[in-house]
C-alpha cells in the first residue's frame, strides 16, 4: 500500500528513529516503525484487520479515519488517500479498494 504523510514534519518525524523516541518514547517510536511497515506492505487496508495493531475506524468527527494502536494510549491515525474514500454497495467503507494511505497524525486521542 502506498504512505503518504499530511505534513513534511509528520513525514520527517516518522523518518526519523531518534526523534520518534525523543518524542514518544522508545517504545512508541518502535510500534510507528512497525505499523508503517505492516501498511507499505499490506495490498489493502483490509489486510490490516488481521495484523497487529487493531486497525479500528473512527467516529464522530474523526469519520473516515482510522486509529492503530501504538503504546500507552498513542494512536497512528490514518485515512483514505482517496477522497471520497471507496464505498461498498451498502455505503460504508471498501477496506479492500484502499490501497494508499495518509498519516495524519500520532496522538493519544483519550486525553
Amino acid at each position: 500500500m502506498e504512505v503518504t504523510f499530511t505534513s513534511e514534519k509528520l513525514h520527517a518525524l516518522c523518518s526519523s528513529s531518534t526523534e520518534l523516541t525523543r518524542k514518544y518514547g522508545p517504545e512508541n517510536a518502535k510500534a510507528v516503525a512497525r505499523r508503517l511497515d505492516n501498511l507499505r506492505f499490506a495490498a489493502n487496508l483490509e489486510v490490516m484487520m488481521t495484523l497487529p495493531g487493531r486497525l479500528h475506524e473512527l467516529t464522530g468527527d474523526r469519520a473516515e479515519t482510522f486509529a492503530l494502536d501504538l503504546k500507552h494510549g498513542f494512536r497512528l491515525i490514518i485515512r483514505s488517500s482517496d477522497d471520497p474514500p471507496p464505498r461498498k454497495p451498502d455505503g460504508g467503507l471498501d477496506l479492500k479498494a484502499i490501497q494508499a494511505v495518509d498519516v495524519i497524525a500520532i496522538e493519544d486521542y483519550h486525553d
